[in-house]
């Protein structure tokens, strides 16, 4: 059971970093690091706070809790990276941590019990955690991304008013299961 769930939830934290990437590409460096109000947070904050989660979540996950003492997490929500450059090498290093954990995990693993917050986990329950986690957030920088670029916005899923023309075009085709192509997942 491992080995497929593995590759599932790889293809979907595959498919969350390009999506959140996508969206990141279609808007001016200005925009990554406005943030609307004190409460509201810019997409150069999100992925501030990704790359902390995940470094934390994944370094020596199966041996130390996922919430490092090493971790500054209020830090994460300061503003204060200064390019698309620096932005995009924290984005990468957090996918990163993530990527090499779970080529790590093996067939026995899944079921063992790991921390976050002091609290016990299954390797199962911790990779579900995440995946809802960053996908959140990954809504978050595709909302905002949309937001700025409007209406030269470049849909990152099925366009407005197009949904009958997408239907048909599905329904034509052979029935299949989905699955994510590499050459689709190599574009990470």
């Amino acid at each position: 059971m491992a080995i497929p769930y593995l590759k599932s939830a790889t293809r979907q934290f595959l498919m969350y970093k390009k999506l959140g990437e996508d969206a990141i590409l279609q808007i001016d460096d200005q925009h990554l690091f406005i943030q609307p109000n004190e409460e509201s947070n810019s997409v150069a904050i999100i992925v501030k706070h990704l790359w902390g989660n995940m470094l934390s979540r994944w370094t020596d996950f199966l041996t130390t809790d996922g919430e490092k003492p090493w971790r500054e997490r209020d830090a994460e929500f300061e503003n204060d990276i200064q390019n698309r450059e620096a932005l995009m090498q924290k984005w990468n290093e957090g996918w990163q941590c993530l990527f090499t954990a779970l080529e790590s995990i093996t067939d026995d693993d899944l079921e063992k019990i790991i921390y976050i917050r002091n609290e016990g986990h299954s390797i199962l329950e911790a990779i579900n955690r995440q995946i809802a986690h960053y996908a959140y957030h990954v809504g978050q920088i595709v909302y905002i991304a949309k937001m700025y670029k409007n209406d030269g916005w470049n849909s990152l899923s099925i366009p407005r008013n197009k949904s009958n023309e997408y239907n048909n075009k599905k329904f034509s085709e052979e029935k299949g299961t989905r699955h994510f192509t590499d050459e689709w997942l190599n574009k990470k």
